[in-house]
């Protein structure tokens, strides 16, 4: 447990470091996970306000997660009225905190009651409750945090101290104020993959927030099975949601009559489209932060293949035109292969694939999973790299999680 000096400076220091996550669901981790910390609490939820309602966003249990190590706990998303009759909806309603010592033993006097129904589904207890609004500096509520079961020395479930009440709220304003920017860069993404579908059908919010998901989860357990270290997994993590999303916004530069068309492309349309790649990576060519950087990297390489069948080769990103030694005889670039394709590239192709044959094109119906899953293991070693196709099939809970959480509208 941290002493209140070590508190004090562990929210000094956080404040600095959750500005540098620019990824709004990287950072609503991070800050869940941070604030368990400060306070020594087992479990936690965050909430984000949308529209009227709060969305229950992400959730954390070590007592749950220690009975599946090494795999991330599988949750549904659903949403709570801003009204006084839950905990999170009260704390949203009137912008107060609520320090509860055990939702089980609440006066029938209050407005809200405690929602048993995770506990009996779980087995999981909770007894004391920290839940408090964040606000933003205009006093604007965008979320709810919420801590769960705060532990002593001895492992004990003890209420959280009302001395740590001022810390704590001090965090969320930060947190706050770092989600705000968060959700500023996500709507400009978004808006800017709204442009892409404007001209493509299926660059959609929904999918490109899967691909950009399934993306992260694989190399969380891709990486840390390489033994990548926590800090440069974190790092990665917020680069890659971002840049994942854009992966096809090159797709702006083609022609309606080859986006549009309701059929499969002939050989010289699919040529023609295939210059989406070098157009993306040119849109991110004067870069000015490793977001920009990663950004051409995906869209340059996503099509790439781990046998060198892909496409579009050994190309400068800034005009793609061949990088001299690597042309062919006749002139074009030598396909990427193997471990010269860049990682985010690989697993953005896998990531991708699997959510293309998993949905329902103008010119075809959704694939069953287990035709899905059948064909993305034949293509290991040919269009994929083997030890992803590998990872991905060891979170294939996680994958399908997240498929659950971004449906198509």
């Amino acid at each position: 447990m941290l002493t209140d000096r070590q508190k004090v400076n562990k929210i000094l220091n956080l404040g600095i470091e959750i500005t540098q996550v620019k990824d709004l669901d990287v950072l609503l981790e991070r800050i869940l996970k941070e604030a368990r910390l400060l306070v020594s609490a087992d479990a936690g939820t965050i909430y984000v306000k949308e529209d009227d309602k709060l969305k229950f966003s992400y959730t954390q249990n070590d007592t749950l997660q220690q009975r599946q190590p090494g795999r991330k706990l599988i949750y549904s998303t659903f949403t709570l009225p801003i009204d006084n009759q839950t905990i999170a909806g009260y704390v949203a309603n009137n912008g107060e905190m609520l320090n509860l010592p055990d939702v089980y033993k609440l006066p029938a006097t209050l407005p809200f009651s405690f929602n048993r129904k995770f506990d009996e589904l779980s087995g999981y207890r909770t007894q004391s409750m920290l839940t408090f609004p964040l606000k933003t500096s205009r006093g604007n509520i965008i979320g709810v945090l919420q801590l769960i079961n705060e532990r002593n020395a001895k492992g004990t479930v003890v209420p959280f101290p009302r001395k740590d009440e001022p810390a704590i709220m001090h965090f969320a304003n930060q947190a706050a104020a770092a989600i705000e920017r968060a959700q500023l860069t996500r709507a400009m993404i978004l808006r800017t993959i709204k442009m892409a579908e404007l001209r493509d059908p299926k660059e959609t919010g929904p999918h490109v927030n899967r691909v950009a998901a399934y993306a992260v989860a694989i190399y969380e357990h891709w990486a840390g099975r390489r033994g990548v270290s926590p800090e440069i997994i974190d790092k990665n993590r917020d680069i890659l949601r971002m840049s994942a999303m854009l992966h096809d916004v090159g797709k702006v530069a083609i022609s309606d009559v080859i986006l549009k068309k309701p059929a499969r492309l002939d050989e010289a349309e699919r040529e023609i489209m295939k210059q989406h790649t070098t157009a993306g990576a040119r849109l991110f060519s004067e870069q000015y932060s490793e977001f920009d950087e990663a950004s051409s990297v995906v869209a340059l390489n996503h099509h790439e293949k781990w046998d060198g069948t892909g496409y579009p080769g050994h190309v400068n990103p800034s005009d793609g035109t061949v990088i001299p030694g690597y042309e062919q005889r006749d002139g074009t670039p030598r396909p990427k292969k193997g471990d010269e394709i860049p990682v985010f590239g690989r697993l953005v192709a896998l990531a991708d694939v699997y959510d293309a044959l998993s949905s329902r094109r103008v010119y075809k119906e959704k694939w069953d999973e287990g035709q899905v899953l059948d064909e993305l293991k034949a293509c290991s070693g040919t269009h994929f790299d083997p030890e992803m196709v590998e990872t991905f099939f060891s979170c294939l809970d996680t994958i399908r999680n997240i498929a659950e959480r971004y449906p198509d509208h």
